[in-house]
């Protein structure tokens, strides 16, 4: 299995990478990234940190890392020059904090990220088929998660998202031990959003590609 979105103590997440790592490996998982929060005052600081981990951990054997961030609450219009600067600095994934209900994302942050070509737009709420016709095009992958409160949407998004062909991704959004789904559950939270086993098994060939991606 493969988690693409989690967070550790560099942002607001409560476990070390090292931690995040073992406890994910534990509960069955082979490829993690690792996304902190980010937006212009950290993420120089953020990104080459978890570059060198996640280069010194991949050395071993054990759970494969990918050194990525999370553009976070920043204004849309500064995502397209934080999304380059944040590659230049070594991430091999970029996640934007889409438009989620719970909290209070700029209007504009979803079509902003699809338009500037993250590889993720995150929990992208009450998305509009236009977005997402977009995202198709773009062949940004929109998320569906397990985390309390963003997950609230899954059902809207994978309804516009399957009904367009856009790509969909299942991450965790874990912050803490407690959101780290075992991996042997984590069809129920595809059938949950009103979708079906082949979708599931789509979505797993989706984090398949994009890890391969991140880590050649």
């Amino acid at each position: 299995m493969i988690d693409l979105h989690t967070h550790s103590l560099f942002s607001d997440g409560e476990l070390t990478p090292a931690e995040l790592a073992r406890r994910f490996e534990v509960a069955g998982y082979r490829t993690l990234a690792i996304t902190d929060h980010g937006d212009q005052s950290n993420i120089d600081l953020i990104i080459p940190r978890l570059v060198a981990f996640c280069e010194e951990l991949n050395r071993l054997e054990g759970i494969r890392l990918i050194p990525g961030i999370e553009l976070t609450h920043v204004r849309p219009e500064t995502l397209p020059a934080l999304i380059g600067r944040s590659r230049k600095l070594g991430a091999r994934l970029v996640v934007v904090h889409g438009e989620t209900i719970v909290e209070p994302v700029a209007p504009g942050t979803n079509r902003m990220a699809i338009e500037s070509a993250a590889d993720i737009l995150a929990h992208p709420g009450l998305i509009t088929e236009e977005e997402v016709l977009l995202a198709k095009e773009r062949s940004v992958y929109l998320e569906l998660t397990s985390r309390k409160g963003h997950s609230l949407t899954n059902g809207h998004v994978a309804k516009l998202a399957y009904r367009i062909g856009a790509p969909v991704i299942l991450n965790s959004d874990a912050h803490a031990p407690g959101d780290i789904w075992p991996a042997g559950r984590l069809r129920e939270i595809v059938v949950g959003a009103g979708l079906m086993e082949e979708d599931y098994q789509t979505m797993l060939r989706n984090a398949e590609s994009i890890a391969k991606r991140c880590l050649t």
